[in-house]
């Protein structure tokens, strides 16, 4: 896990990351240009799915983070993609069936395909 030196992040939370199994990679101090990756990639996660979650325990966020990264991966659009997801999507011709929505995370996202009725 790669994390800044902010105050934040105290024994208590360490000591879980250093149960779970988790490497720490701490940033030189005062250099925030060192992870600016990260701080987009938590800060997309955080505006698109945990700002609309209540979060019940660490099992219930992982099944909600497991569910939000299949989307992100599978059917979310990205820019720098040409507005395609990292996983390319097959293009369905109009005669394979009607468009139907297919909710995500628990519906808090949604993806549309088409599909024989």
């Amino acid at each position: 896990m790669l994390r800044d030196r902010d105050g934040i992040y105290a024994e208590d939370f360490k000591a879980r990351v250093r149960a779970m199994g988790i490497e720490e990679v701490i940033t030189a101090p005062r250099s925030p240009w060192q992870n600016p990756f990260a701080e987009r990639l938590l800060g997309t996660v955080r505006r698109d799915c945990l700002n609309h979650v209540i979060v019940l325990g660490e099992a219930h966020l992982r099944r909600t983070l497991t569910r939000y990264f299949r989307y992100y991966h599978n059917f979310r659009t990205h820019l720098s993609l040409e507005k395609d997801a990292p996983t390319p999507r097959a293009i369905h011709q109009a005669s394979v069936g009607q468009v139907i929505e297919v909710s995500e995370v628990g519906g808090l996202h949604h993806h549309y395909e088409r599909r024989a009725a």
